[in-house]
């Protein structure tokens, strides 16, 4: 009990409660924006599905939105935004699995709100849910999600990596336009999710969960191969202390 008491301590202490907050208020943040301009989009071309105009639209929007969500909360939180994120950054050692569950809960939670309150004061507008085509299996979903989320967390270890110099506005714009550019590769056929928190709260205030398992299931694989192989394979950072090692102030436990 005792041990299980010291291991949960460090999930309490002031900085750890600081970084919920923050991936709480920077997940809002990255949802909002993506979930409205999307809503947007349709509410100003009904046609936008099949439109290549509202397409890009939505990927400047989740580009802008994620760039400013993980500079916004780096040097509290790391900056996550992301279920996914958080997991890859749990493979690779930067973040312990009780920590991490709670960042799980701040981003669902920030998630969930953002989506309840765009549809609140859209006096009702339908809150558009990620999807899939007919003609697309669900495997096939979960693979591109998949490769796609690797691409994200493994440019977010790049952009962390302290031998590459300190964390500045390059970085958050670099995960920004990864995310951009797989949302106009996938768009049409997964909606370019990447992230389960963004999923899972449009699909439960817009009321539709199927195949929501895709946007766990791909992420998360594709999150843990990109960190054990920038850490492990591509990277493996030399016997150093943690305080070299660029892990973000606030989830250094």
């Amino acid at each position: 009990m005792a041990s299980l008491k010291s291991r949960l301590e460090h999930t309490v202490t002031p900085t750890a409660l600081r970084s919920y907050l923050a991936e709480f208020i920077s997940t809002f943040f990255f949802v909002f924006a993506s979930v409205g301009a999307t809503m947007s989009t349709l509410k100003m071309m009904p046609d936008a599905a099949s439109n290549s105009s509202g397409l890009v639209a939505i990927a400047v929007a989740n580009a802008f939105a994620l760039s400013v969500a993980v500079y916004i909360a780096y040097n509290i939180s790391g900056g996550h935004v992301n279920p996914a994120v958080t997991f890859g950054m749990a493979i690779g050692g930067h973040i312990s699995i009780p920590m991490a569950i709670f960042y799980w809960i701040s981003q669902t939670l920030g998630s969930v709100i953002a989506c309840i309150l765009l549809k609140v004061t859209t006096v009702g507008q339908h809150v558009p849910t990620h999807s899939i085509p007919q003609e697309m299996t669900g495997f096939g979903a979960a693979i591109l999600e998949g490769v796609m989320t690797f691409t994200l967390v493994y440019t977010v270890y790049a952009a962390a990596d302290p031998r590459r110099g300190s964390m500045s506005i390059i970085g958050p714009l670099a995960i920004g336009l990864v995310s951009g550019a797989n949302v106009l590769a996938s768009g049409p056929f997964t909606g370019g999710s990447m992230n389960p928190a963004y999923s899972f709260g449009s699909a439960l205030v817009g009321g539709s969960f199927k195949n929501q398992a895709v946007y766990w299931i791909g992420p998360l694989i594709g999150a843990a191969t990109a960190g054990i192989l920038y850490e492990h394979v591509v990277f493996p950072a030399q016997q150093e202390p943690d305080s070299l090692r660029g892990i973000p102030h606030g989830v250094e436990f």
